[in-house]
């Protein structure tokens, strides 16, 4: 009987391990297809302020397969409370915000082809 046991126990932590194995086997950085053109709005001037408790502002970000190269900035505190320094600076009152090179500003979820043409940078 606590033969059978000890194999089932083997057997479990052996899934377990490999399980645990595989899910860290591939730690190389995740591409986004939109990595260029975010580094390309970047390039341009172009910023997204947010906050991170901001659905529109996720959606924005989500809409950019969550591009590492996306110009974003923080505004929230850490505490959902108040605004950083930076964004009361720059006079952002909503989320998310736009602020582009020339000194244009646009609010609310901006599609990625607008943004494109805003900016002369290229959507993949």
């Amino acid at each position: 009987m606590k033969a059978s046991y000890f194999f089932v126990l083997s057997i479990i932590l052996i899934v377990i391990g490999l399980g645990f194995a595989r899910k860290h086997a591939d730690n190389t950085p995740q591409v986004s297809v939109y990595d260029d053109f975010a580094s390309c709005l970047a390039d341009a001037g172009a910023v997204f302020y947010g906050a991170w408790w901001c659905p529109h502002c996720n959606n924005q970000k989500e809409a950019f397969d969550n591009s590492k190269n996306l110009p974003y900035v923080e505004c929230s505190t850490s505490d959902g409370q108040g605004q950083t320094q930076q964004c009361i600076d720059e006079q952002i009152t909503g989320y998310p915000t736009w602020k582009f090179g020339d000194g244009s500003v646009l609010n609310g979820e901006v599609p990625l082809a607008e943004l494109a043409a805003k900016t002369g940078c290229v959507l993949p």
